[in-house]
């Protein structure tokens, strides 16, 4: 256990040397990384004091007598007065903060720009959407567009003319199970830039249990490897927008509403913000660290149940009395009424004017067919049936399904109302006993479902290997 041991602190020695260069030290007392705290006074291999906090511990212990701040610590041997091991386990090694790049002969510091012969055009980012999101055409080249104009924005920078490009920062609206947030994953894998998927239900006003709004680019910088240069270029995507609505008719302190959407006006216009480093409250012994807002793109997206209602208040408010006056329940049937959303309604819905007014591009989403159901079962690269279907062929059985079969599991999921989610849900119960009963029997070669199986009407089709196809009893 011995050598064991040693070979452990060895190997953790050499990776310290080989990061050492990539990441600096942070203050152990007040988690200011050494670029603005000056240098360190190293304690342990991980536990380091920068020269004015060592300053107020001895002053506190003789009354200033000593400027600590004129000796020279680096000739002094290691400090061990105390036993430093529990400390040194209480920072993970997440909490460091990466180095930035050294500036060059004192010159003013320079972003760094973007390619824009690397960004690709929207009608690429579309074609790219299209192999992996069914439908949703218009969402789809919406954000392809604001993409595509908030990368070259960035590239550009300030140019000598002084025009300089705003923010598109985006506001998506739809129904459950649409495809929000698997459109903004889809769109940070395709363009390799860092990610955060932020969940606003958990944001809460500063001060009061719950993570902070600095939380939000937390998770950036975390995605981003701790490079601030990296993460200030990055996407964050904040779901259940709507869950931050102000409140109606309360008397009670709205501490995970309005005052929220307060609180993200100056993320979303551009301003350099103090963001914790692997934590979610500044309140935690962790460092902060400084992140410039204006070239990070906000997307924000919501469900907003019951706009539909809203919405068509606004619209029958129209109606006229006689013989011409529009009906009460004419917008009742209307499939896509979401479509028709105004900067009005969602002030109705609760969203506060200044908020809104920072989310430029506003777009809807349609809700699902039962056509685009069965699209989305076994079009899409990664389409569920095809999952299935791979799991199958490691056991070298082939899986199939008719027609009827797709129909029939694309109207159980639109008796759910839940959207997509629905269909793995029902295809999970159905093909629960197939997984199960497969690998019992090396003769089979080939699984048909069927609509009667969906049904209940029936069992799906085996096909033996050379004979053939048996219903299988359910």
């Amino acid at each position: 256990m011995d050598f064991e041991d040693k070979d452990t602190e060895v190997k953790e020695q050499a990776d310290t040397q080989e990061q050492g260069d990539e990441y600096e030290d942070v203050c152990f007392m007040c988690h200011r990384p050494a670029s603005k705290a000056g240098k360190m006074i190293h304690l342990t291999k991980d536990i380091h004091i920068c020269a004015e906090c060592m300053q107020k511990a001895m002053d506190t212990m003789n009354n200033g007598n000593v400027d600590y701040s004129k000796i020279d610590f680096s000739k002094m041997p290691n400090i061990s007065m105390i036993n430093l091991s529990d400390l040194q386990n209480m920072i993970p090694r997440r909490q460091r903060v990466k180095k930035k790049a050294p500036e060059q002969n004192e010159q003013p510091k320079q972003e760094k720009k973007l390619d824009i012969r690397k960004i690709p055009a929207p009608h690429r980012i579309k074609a790219s959407l299209d192999e992996y999101v069914v439908g949703q055409e218009k969402a789809k080249k919406v954000i392809s567009v604001a993409v595509y104009n908030h990368y070259k924005r960035v590239a550009a920078g300030a140019d000598a003319d002084g025009i300089e490009i705003e923010k598109s920062n985006m506001l998506m609206i739809g129904p459950t199970g649409c495809g929000k947030t698997y459109l903004v994953k889809t769109l940070a894998r395709l363009l390799d830039v860092p990610l955060a998927i932020a969940d606003a239900t958990s944001l809460t006003e500063a001060g009061y249990i719950g993570d902070d709004i600095e939380s939000v680019l937390s998770k950036l910088l975390a995605a981003a490897d701790n490079d601030v240069e990296k993460a200030e270029q990055g996407i964050v995507f904040i779901d259940e927008i709507d869950k931050l609505a102000k409140k109606k008719n309360t008397t009670q302190r709205d501490v995970s509403g309005e005052s929220v959407q307060q609180g993200l006006l100056k993320l979303l216009e551009g301003a350099e913000v103090e963001v914790p480093v692997g934590a979610n409250s500044k309140n935690a012994m962790v460092p902060l660290e400084t992140i410039n807002t204006k070239n990070i793109l906000f997307i924000c997206g919501g469900a907003f149940p019951d706009l539909e209602d809203i919405i068509k208040e606004r619209l029958n408010e129209q109606s006229s009395i006689g013989f011409r006056a529009d009906l009460k329940d004419k917008y009742d049937k209307e499939k896509n009424l979401i479509s028709r959303v105004t900067v009005e309604d969602l002030r109705n819905f609760g969203m506060i004017p200044e908020f809104i007014g920072r989310l430029p591009i506003i777009f809807t989403l349609d809700a699902l067919s039962e056509d685009m159901m069965v699209r989305i079962l076994k079009e899409p690269k990664n389409a569920i049936l095809k999952q299935y279907q791979k799991l199958l062929a490691l056991d070298e059985v082939k899986l199939e399904f008719t027609d009827d079969a797709l129909s029939a599991i694309a109207r159980k999921a639109m008796e759910k109302d839940t959207g997509a989610r629905a269909l793995r849900a029902i295809i999970e119960e159905f093909m629960l006993d197939i997984m199960y009963e497969i690998p019992k029997d090396d003769n089979i070669g080939q699984v048909t479902i069927t609509g009667d199986y969906i049904e209940h009407r029936g069992g799906p089709l085996i096909t033996l290997r050379g004979v053939p196809a048996l219903e299988m009893q359910g």
